[in-house]
């Protein structure tokens, strides 16, 4: 598999970030028989929050013609990363808001992600050169995750998983540095399967206010950071060198000084072993530093880079850096893709636009750059088209800043 696109004038581009799900309809045929009734019960009493379903908008989670020949392909795009949309059975709202399931909900939630899974099979299967899926699994049981994780990787869901984010009122689940998981993080090693974190998760309950989504919308990068925060520190990546964990939507001009802080914590805790009049047992704190585990370790899937985000891309390591559209939610560069791609890539260089538009993500989710090239050379901007700047203000005063931010569902 090439890992570059130099011989062609067209560039490859592949979303590290795109969102797909089923209908009702279509999940229920993707359920265990047994759990079809109490779906058609759960159904029955499900009355959709989501003002975006009122149109045709839904049709983008699974209509091939609407997603790939209308919007994808006018926009140069050709390979995506699939995380889940819309709401799987059983679950109590959009897939990235709900907190991981209670003892009570957690086997029919479970059913619920494995007929999103199945179903995420199949569509990917349409088109597999150009989707890589990414399924789910909960952390209630790690026998179970691991179950659920052999199936994603015996499957062809190249995207690997969607890791759940642990809230910190979520009680009734353990945290990801807590050792309970060394079995799950051993066979994630063994399978070689990406581990995803998508922005929107992680949040506690807030209640039912009218600040509740204001208090979202100002905390959501802080909790979707935790989980790298809690991984270093809890040597989780240290103890699993061959970890791919990928953070998406979530920026990345934030990571280097983050890294460079937990460096800073870890480094005078090592050397003084307190902070002030706190006291600490040096054996608990990592070998490595946060740096050394992030280069190791770390990716990031960056939808709607900012200046400030391709600026870090050296920082944060360009062979780690991948773009993403957040296609089809609101908040992403669609309709405005290629202007997008315009503003922040027309000054780089071509081999550096390569590496984070197509040659990362095709190295990390195996895509086949060969097989997309006839896609990219039909609908791919051209070399001249990228590298020619656009004029006039920056695209945060057309494209939509998230009304409906991460809410499409079903």
């Amino acid at each position: 598999m090439a890992l570059t696109d130099a011989s062609t004038e067209h560039y490859t581009v592949i979303s590290a970030d795109t969102h797909a799900g089923g209908s009702h309809a279509a999940y229920r045929e993707y359920l265990s028989e047994e759990f079809r009734e109490e779906f058609d019960a759960w159904r029955g009493e499900y009355k959709n929050p989501y003002k975006d379903l009122g149109d045709n908008r839904r049709l983008r989670n699974w209509d091939n013609d609407m997603r790939n020949h209308a919007q994808l392909d006018e926009e140069g795009v050709v390979g995506e990363v699939v995380f889940p949309n819309t709401v799987p059975p059983f679950f109590p709202s959009f897939v990235l808001f709900a907190q991981p399931p209670t003892a009570e909900q957690y086997r029919q939630r479970r059913a619920g992600i494995q007929a999103h899974n199945r179903w995420l099979k199949d569509f990917c299967d349409e088109y597999p050169e150009r989707r890589a899926g990414v399924g789910q699994i909960f952390l209630n049981d790690v026998d179970d995750a691991i179950e659920d994780l052999t199936w994603i990787k015996e499957n062809g869901l190249r995207g690997g998983i969607l890791l759940p984010n642990i809230a910190p009122d979520v009680k009734w689940v353990k945290p990801l540095y807590d050792p309970y998981y060394e079995p799950l993080w051993d066979a994630i090693e063994d399978l070689d399967v990406p581990v995803n974190c998508h922005s929107g998760t992680g949040n506690p309950d807030y209640g039912k206010y009218p600040i509740s989504m204001l208090l979202y919308i100002n905390e959501v990068g802080f909790y979707t950071q935790r989980p790298l925060v809690h991984m270093i520190l809890g040597a989780v990546f240290e103890r699993h060198p061959k970890l791919k964990f990928v953070l998406t939507e979530i920026g990345a001009s934030w990571i280097p000084p983050l890294l460079e802080q937990l460096d800073g914590t870890i480094s005078r805790i090592r050397d003084t072993g307190e902070t002030g009049e706190i006291k600490y047992d040096r054996g608990v704190l990592p070998s490595m530093l946060a740096t050394e585990q992030w280069a190791q370790c770390g990716y990031v899937g960056v939808s709607g880079p900012s200046a400030a985000d391709i600026d870090a891309r050296y920082d944060v390591g360009i062979d780690r850096f991948m773009w993403g559209s957040d296609y089809p939610h609101d908040e992403g560069t669609h309709p405005h893709t290629k202007e997008h791609l315009r503003r922040r890539f027309a000054g780089l260089d071509h081999d550096e636009c390569v590496k984070m538009l197509s040659g990362n993500a095709a190295k990390l989710y195996d895509f086949d750059l060969d097989k997309l090239a006839p896609l990219a050379q039909q609908y791919g901007l051209t070399r001249e088209e990228l590298h020619t700047p656009v004029d006039g203000p920056d695209e945060a005063d057309y494209i939509g800043i998230g009304e409906d931010m991460d809410t499409d569902a079903l």
